[in-house]
């Protein structure tokens, strides 16, 4: 595969399909034309394939090649110059993958099953363990209810009791439960719990579902090994989930690489930007029902999905998540709650609307804003450190163990932050969506953001395991789009007032930028994409940049195309005026002060 020089890639959407088309031009992998089309999962067309046709043909259209045949995609390339050497594919068409989890300790090994189940790509639709506080009754008829793709049993460390995990699967066989897709087929059911019981559960399961065995994912409760799950979990997802939804089974026969979930191939290019750079990293796509959190801190990567946060079909759920006055607190003009909730409820019933006032926009980012935030919240939830691994491992005495593992994020520490979705990647301005990024994370110290340019990212996770080189080099130069870096202290207040942030940037042309920030403030300094700014930072007494409270830090600041956001107005609490009136104007100066609106049309609103 290392000399292919013509890719196509294709992500199968719930909604749309996106295809992609990458050459090596002047010795580098490049972007040449993308073309996209509706997904034809379902009725009337039942036939993945026929919206992969179609977003193929206007790629074929713009690129003026031929790539399609009767058969499907034209590989490897003709001497002629049609068709492709390499063909990959993703997809999240019809509803993706969907799972349910089962484990004995809901803080330990249930986690543990469902950070697994999420790394793979999966929506977990229910996490279910001895000590949920349901009934057996209840957890029974959750299982018939949900009808999931797969399920993953765990629980229990390598030769400790049995009893427990035996109840889960005897929990399943009663359940008898049958899969979303292939009527007539098994349920897949992994089993990645206590060796010791391997016998009993298949004894328990081996004549009801399709059981697989694979290694415990808590061989000890100071381990956690989630790779042979995961591995079981992707196969399955091909063999039982793929092969029977409509049109797959076509599909996969044109495809050079096995298909991917898409947020598992989002996932497994993040992590590999991590790995390759050195570097912590937290990357989010927002979509209209969904919103998907990644991250990898010292090497540790983690997925959550909030399946009810989304900017379209979900968005009435971030209002009732978030509480109305959440919202209102991003907008920098007055309006009547039921109106705003009219507004919300609008854009639910009509999900392919856009924004068509700076109202309306303005909206639409306050609501985005809390979506992240809501969905970071609960990644951070996940992203913990395993629990329990200073207690006895009998499982009576584990019960009582309610001690949460510390989360593994540490914003601090992060050195990338990277959106994709509608509501980031097609913003106005790239500086709203980069000020949207920041209102909900909050990084502090020195980050860089950036935004997925045209949501690319599932076809280069695809691309890849099997040809990186291809895959870096198109993340770098076509997929990303620098914002630029933030610099923001945490901690509280200078006390007796003073600055809360010095800064000293060296330019590119030799020139220095002297800024003074008092606490409250934001500061925007233009400084394009590939140019850099020798910075020395001094923070304020009670803030750090990481090195301590006041003391100074030299690091060099990238550019990008919004520049360098010098952010002072505090973290932990964050700086935001609880009066409705201060609160206004504090979102004015700042919108002002970054160029986020026109300036005219934001000063008539909060007039």
């Amino acid at each position: 595969m290392a000399e292919i020089e013509a890719i196509l890639a294709t992500d199968c959407g719930s909604t749309t399909t996106k295809a992609i088309l990458i050459e090596k031009v002047q010795g580098e992998y490049r972007l040449v034309v993308r073309g996209e089309a509706p997904t034809t999962v379902e009725a009337p067309f039942e036939d993945v394939t026929v919206g992969v046709r179609n977003a193929v043909r206007e790629v074929e259209e713009l690129a003026g090649r031929r790539i399609l045949s009767e058969d499907g995609i034209r590989t490897p390339r003709a001497a002629d110059g049609s068709g492709v050497d390499a063909y990959f594919s993703t997809s999240s068409a019809g509803g993706g993958l969907q799972m349910m989890v089962a484990g004995v300790v809901k803080s330990m090994t249930t986690e543990s099953a469902q950070r697994a189940a999420l790394g793979a790509g999966a929506i977990v639709m229910d996490a279910i363990s001895i000590d949920d506080g349901r009934k057996p009754h209840e957890k029974i008829q959750r299982i018939r209810a949900l009808r999931p793709d797969m399920i993953l049993l765990s629980g229990g460390v390598d030769g400790g009791t049995i009893t427990h995990v035996v109840e889960m699967a005897e929990l399943l066989k009663a359940a008898e439960p049958r899969p979303r897709l292939g009527h007539t087929f098994k349920l897949p059911v992994i089993y990645a719990g206590n060796r010791d019981a391997r016998e009993h559960v298949r004894r328990t399961l081996g004549d009801v579902v399709d059981l697989r065995i694979v290694d415990n994912l808590r061989p000890v409760l100071e381990e956690e090994r989630l790779g042979p799950a995961r591995e079981e979990i992707h196969n399955l997802f091909m063999e039982h989930v793929m092969a029977q939804a409509p049109g797959y089974s076509k599909l996969m026969a044109w495809t050079a690489a096995p298909i991917m979930p898409t947020p598992g191939a989002v996932g497994l290019l993040i992590e590999t930007v991590a790995r390759e750079r050195g570097i912590h990293v937290i990357g989010v796509d927002i979509g209209g029902a969904t919103t998907d959190v990644f991250s990898v801190f010292d090497g540790t990567f983690n997925r959550t999905v909030s399946a009810n946060l989304g900017m379209s079909y979900s968005m009435a759920n971030v209002l009732l998540e978030a509480g109305v006055a959440n919202i209102m607190r991003w907008l920098p003009f007055r309006i009547d709650e039921a109106a705003l909730r009219n507004r919300i409820r609008n854009k639910m019933i009509r999900p392919t609307s856009i924004p068509q006032t700076l109202e309306d926009l303005m909206i639409e980012q306050a609501v985005a804003r809390e979506a992240l935030r809501l969905a970071f919240e609960h990644h951070k939830t996940l992203a913990v450190g395993l629990k329990g691994v200073r207690q006895q491992r009998d499982l009576g005495d584990v019960f009582d163990y309610q001690m949460s593992g510390q989360t593994l994020i540490d914003l601090m520490k992060l050195n990338l932050l990277i959106g994709s979705g509608g509501v980031l990647s097609h913003a106005p301005r790239r500086v709203q969506a980069a000020l949207m990024m920041i209102d909900a994370f909050q990084p502090e110290g020195v980050t860089e953001l950036a935004v997925d340019s045209i949501f690319m990212m599932p076809q280069l996770g695809v691309l890849s395991t099997v040809n990186p080189e291809a895959a870096a080099q198109v993340f770098e130069k076509d997929c990303l789009i620098r914002l630029g870096t933030v610099v923001a202290p945490a901690g509280e207040p200078p006390r007796g007032g003073g600055p809360a942030l010095e800064a000293s940037l060296r330019l590119p042309d030799g020139s220095v930028r002297q800024e003074t920030l008092e606490y409250g403030e934001i500061r925007l300094v233009p400084l394009p994409v590939g140019a850099a700014a020798e910075a020395e930072l001094r923070p304020g007494r009670g803030l750090h940049l990481g090195a301590g409270p006041g003391a100074t830090v030299r690091t060099r600041l990238e550019g990008g195309v919004v520049g360098i956001i010098l952010d002072a107005r505090g973290r932990r609490p964050f700086g935001l005026p609880t009066a409705e009136a201060e609160r206004i104007r504090a979102l004015q100066r700042w919108f002002t002060a970054l160029d986020l609106y026109p300036e005219r049309a934001l000063a008539r609103l909060g007039a």
